[in-house]
């Protein structure tokens, strides 16, 4: 009886990170979205000369380091 129980309590351990993980791609997901959201506003501010170029590269140095350590799947999809 304890194997069964050491079994399920394994599988919801499991399930459980799984389930974390996907939280974490979400997040991960929206935050590249709002860096590039904040890229193209910067950009757009700029060109419109209500913007500065500064900001603009601030925003784009902003997202590489995000898809420098989460990857750009957030482009894709």
């Amino acid at each position: 009886m304890s194997g069964f129980l050491d079994r399920a309590k394994e599988q919801a351990q499991s399930a459980l990170n799984q389930g974390k993980q996907k939280v974490e791609e979400v997040q991960q997901h929206r935050a590249g979205g709002d860096l590039l959201k904040k890229l193209g506003a910067a950009y757009y501010a700029e060109k419109r000369g209500s913007g500065t170029p500064e900001a603009t590269q601030s925003a784009l140095t902003a997202l590489e380091a995000h898809i420098s350590a989460h990857g750009d799947a957030f482009l894709h999809g």
